[in-house]
Parts: structure tokens; C-alpha cells; sequence
């Protein structure tokens, strides 16, 4: 029955062959959470075998039939796949709907289709090392590796939801980010839920069964060298500290409607909660973290406020805050997403400004001709917001070297680390409130419990509306806070582990398993047996 299914996905042609294309790419967005449906896989990567196969049915590796086939197969896998798991980006439209709705189907639409051609360059890529034999889930496998790191640079990069997320679903599965990072883990899921595909077309009983036991046990190794990596590594915790994160829920339409003044009591108010009873609010905390750009007001210019903060604050009490900084150029001012440190008596001691900038959300890339048609970032700061110098630690009382990681910068695996000095900790703020209760902010936070994993170090975030939370090095939340709650968290601060492979060597095993995939695919191949001149 499957080998049937096989052969007519193989046959099929035109419209037909694009729809099933895009059905398929739409079944693997089901592994990403917060569903986590990781067996989708085994259905999705397997009918883009087949249909890659259909391409090589044309005769001639380089002929113009046999790529538009395998280029066009791969642009509807692609575009079914950020269909289904971006369309939750309509909601920041929604927000102001009176400006921006108008545009919605360029964010839900337009997006995907454009992300899609990464996906079209991977299937003609995969074509040129293609085979009759098992090697071709390989060479799938190496070349959906390759353009989904292409896919994290080019741009400004977007490595949203790439494939090698599906093995964090569990903890076990996903310390092997900790050896090969994430760009290693997406090869290495094609490849095990892409090997049914060999099952239902090879020659021979030895063939058809040969891939699908080889995937199982590297299934089967992941599973057991992560259970045993977590029963054998022992946590401890960062002396001396009691963490709060202060999660407000407050709504992107809301904060639109209230004064500067009203939000700054918000804030006051809910940190100073008293969380079990006896207790007196914030006097025992000695970090308290509040998200991403909270103000509608610059902080460091407001004294008033500064000065209601260290009323709050107690003197062993450092408040780590999102916040808008300014600066002149030249009479021109310049705005920048940022990070303060603010001591008890309410001086800013420390600041980052955020390097990594948002594009649409932040900036407007192509500004004069995206101008002609009315269309403007998200945060209404005049003329956007500039990018940061470099990357820095913060340095904050009571902990390690704090490296923050503000919205958007924490899904780039790379930018987690910081030259030759190794940070103590992972500071995520972030303002996830404009992609309401959907499925957007559970993605983010499964992308930020990967950087802790890789780098061997926790992490520390705080949402506006969630999903604020300690995680310890392995990548386990040790306190969390719901998506669409108010309130405060209160948590030690677990230890760094020692540098993990992935800490020290970066993507470099990433690329090696990824160039040892083409170099096995690319032994002597066969043609298909079955391959006709259409």
C-alpha cells in the first residue's frame, strides 16, 4: 500500500504535485510547538523523497525539466511549511488595525512564499546528489542542512522554526544541541524521519529495512545519551540570589490606551507582591527583571521615575529593565532598543543597546520604496530604531557576567555567545504581547530553552505576557510562568555548566557532519530503473 502511494507521488504532475507538495510542508509544521508533533516528520520528509524522485525522473541531472521539477516541489514544501507555522504573525497587524491590516497578507502571505525559495534552493541542490539508493536521504538531509543555516544569515537572517527544533521536543532529544548546535540537529532530522521513504522504494529487503534501523537507533542514541547526560550532570546554584521576574500581561492595545505614569504603577505594584503569605513583598529579592521596552517614555530622562523605582527597590536590590534609550547625533536624536541596569538608589548603571534589530518591527529595510506605499515599522519610534555598536556583558551585582539577548536576538545561536569570554548567564527580555495568545510566543520561548542547552548556561526571561522563566543549563524550566498570566516569578539562579563542544567550537561540527553527508552521497549513483523520458 505504500509503495503504491510512493509510485503515484512519483507520477504525479502539475497542480497536483504542487498541492501535495504544500500539504506536506504544512504536516511537518506540526512538530513545531507548541504542538511538538515530531512524528509528523515521518509523513512530511518522506513524500519530499518522493517527490524528488519524480524529478529524477527526467533524464539528466542538470535538464531543465528535471530542476523546475525538483525547484517547484521544494518552493510548495517550503511555503505549505511557513504557512502553517507563521500565520500567527497576523495577529501584529491586527494591533493597529486601522494602519497596518491592509498589509497582512504581506506578513502571512508574502513571507512564507519568499521563505519557501530557501526551501526550492535545497531541493535543487538535493537533485544534482540524487541516487536510486538510500544515499539520497542523505543528500536531502545535507542540503535542507545547508540552506537552513543560509536561511540564518541571509537578510539579516530568519532562523525561525528551523527543522532540528522538531528534537527539542523532548529534553533527552535535545541535548545533542549541546555537541552539534542547532543547524547540526536539522540534517540529522531530515535524515532519520526522511529514511520511511527508503522503506516503500527499495529493490530489496536489505534495502528497504537498511535506513529506517539505522535512523531508529540514532533515534534510539539521541534518546539515551540526553537521559543520561541529564541523570549525570548535577546543578547547583548561583550563591546568594533570589530572582524576580515580573510578568505584567500587559496588552499591546492597552498599553496604547493608558499613561506612561499608569503603567510605571502597574509595574511598582505587582513587583512588590507578596507571594506567600507572611511575606512582605520584594524585600528579600535581589534581582528583579522586568521585560523588553516597558516604558512609553524614556527612562533615563524621566527622574521622577527613577526615582519611584528606588523607592520600590531595597538595598540589596538591583532592577535589570527593557527601556528605550536616546541619544543625540548631530541635534538628531537616535533611539535604541535596550537593556538597564538600574542600582537601589535609582542610577542607570549599566546599559546594552540592542545589536540585532527586527526587520518591519524595528526598522523598515528598503525604506524610500516600502515609504511609497505607506508602510512603516511596528514601533512607532521616528525614523526606527539604530542598531547597537557591538554585543557586551552587562555587568550586574550579585551574578556572572550577564549576556543579554533582547526579543528577537535569542533565536540566532551564534550571537548566545561572546568572543573569548564566557558569560555566567543568558538574559532574555522580550515583548511577545504583539502576537497575542497564539502560537508565536511558544515558539520563541523553545528557541531561547535551545541557546541554554547549547551553551551549557541558564537563562533568565521575561515576557511582557509570557512565557517568562528560569531555565537551568540542560535546557529545563526550573520556574515558569504561563503565556497570558499576570504575575511574578521568584527562582534561584542555576550555575553555568563547563563549556559544552557546541560552546567551543561553534557550527564547525554542524558543517562537518553536513559536508560528510554529500561526501557519502556523492559515490557512485545509479539511474532509476524506472526513470522515462516524459
Amino acid at each position: 500500500m505504500l509503495e503504491q502511494f510512493a509510485q503515484r507521488v512519483l507520477l504525479l504532475e502539475g497542480g497536483r504535485r504542487l498541492l501535495l507538495a504544500i500539504l506536506a510542508g504544512a504536516t511537518a509544521a506540526l512538530a513545531m510547538p507548541p504542538l511538538g508533533f515530531f512524528p509528523a516528520l515521518a509523513v512530511s520528509f518522506p513524500i519530499a523523497i518522493w517527490l524528488l524522485d519524480g524529478a529524477a525522473t527526467h533524464h539528466g541531472r542538470f535538464s531543465r525539466a528535471s530542476v523546475w521539477s525538483a525547484f517547484s516541489a521544494g518552493w510548495g514544501f517550503g511555503f505549505g511549511y511557513f504557512l502553517a507555522g507563521l500565520w500567527w504573525l497576523g495577529a501584529a497587524f491586527l494591533v493597529e488595525d486601522d494602519q497596518f491590516a491592509w498589509a497582512m497578507p504581506l506578513g502571512v502571505v508574502a513571507l512564507p512564499a519568499a521563505l519557501a525559495l530557501i526551501h526550492a534552493v535545497g531541493f535543487g541542490i538535493a537533485r544534482l546528489f540524487w541516487s536510486q539508493d538510500a544515499r539520497r536521504v542523505l543528500a536531502f538531509a545535507a542540503s535542507m542542512g545547508l540552506v537552513e543555516w543560509l536561511r540564518s544569515w541571509i537578510f539579516s537572517g530568519f532562523p525561525w522554526n528551523s527543522f532540528g527544533q522538531a528534537l527539542a521536543a523532548t529534553d533527552a532529544m535535545a541535548q545533542m544541541a549541546s555537541v552539534i548546535g542547532l543547524f547540526g540537529m536539522t540534517p540529522l532530522a531530515v535524515l532519520i524521519f526522511g529514511a520511511p521513504a527508503v522503506w516503500a522504494t527499495g529493490q530489496t529487503i536489505g534495502e528497504r529495512w537498511r535506513m529506517p534501523v539505522v535512523a531508529l537507533a540514532l533515534l534510539a542514541t539521541l534518546v539515551a545519551w540526553g537521559t543520561w547526560r541529564l541523570e549525570r550532570t548535577a546543578i547547583t546554584l548561583v550563591p546568594d540570589v533570589k530572582l524576580r521576574i515580573m510578568q505584567p500581561n500587559l496588552g499591546q492595545r492597552e498599553k496604547h490606551r493608558i499613561t506612561g505614569q499608569e503603567v510605571l504603577t502597574r509595574y511598582l505594584a505587582l513587583s512588590d507582591r507578596a507571594t506567600t503569605p507572611g511575606t512582605s513583598g520584594i524585600t528579600d529579592i535581589t534581582h528583579l527583571i522586568w521585560p523588553e521596552s516597558p516604558f512609553p517614555f524614556l527612562l533615563a530622562r524621566e527622574p521622577q521615575a527613577l526615582a519611584q523605582i528606588a523607592k520600590l527597590l531595597q538595598p540589596r536590590t538591583t532592577l535589570v529593565t527593557g527601556a528605550v534609550r536616546s541619544e543625540d547625533a548631530g541635534g538628531t536624536p537616535r533611539y535604541f532598543n535596550s537593556v538597564h541596569v538600574i542600582s537601589p538608589d535609582g542610577t542607570i548603571t549599566d546599559s546594552y543597546d540592542k545589536v540585532h534589530l527586527v526587520p518591519f518591527g524595528e526598522y523598515l529595510p528598503l525604506k524610500r520604496w516600502f515609504d511609497r506605499i505607506g508602510l512603516r515599522q511596528f514601533v512607532e519610534v521616528p525614523g526606527g530604531f539604530e542598531s547597537g555598536a557591538r554585543r557586551k556583558m552587562l555587568a550586574v551585582r550579585g551574578l556572572p557576567g550577564v549576556l543579554p539577548l533582547i526579543c528577537y536576538e535569542v533565536i540566532f545561536p551564534l550571537e548566545s555567545a561572546h568572543g573569548g569570554i564566557r558569560p555566567g548567564v543568558l538574559l532574555n527580555v522580550t515583548n511577545d504581547a504583539w502576537f497575542g495568545l497564539t502560537f508565536g510566543p511558544h515558539q520563541h520561548f523553545a528557541q531561547a530553552r535551545m541557546r541554554s542547552i547549547e551553551q551549557g548556561l541558564p537563562l533568565v526571561r521575561a515576557a511582557n505576557t509570557g512565557i517568562s522563566a528560569v531555565i537551568d543549563p540542560l535546557g529545563r524550566p526550573i520556574a515558569q510562568l504561563a503565556l497570558g498570566a499576570e504575575g511574578v516569578l521568584d527562582s534561584p539562579v542555576p550555575r553555568a555548566l563547563p563549556a559544552t563542544i557546541y560552546a567551543s567550537l561553534g557550527d564547525l561540527p554542524a558543517f562537518s557532519l553536513i559536508l560528510m553527508l554529500f561526501a557519502t552521497c556523492s559515490l557512485r549513483r545509479r539511474r532509476y530503473p524506472w526513470a522515462t523520458k516524459k
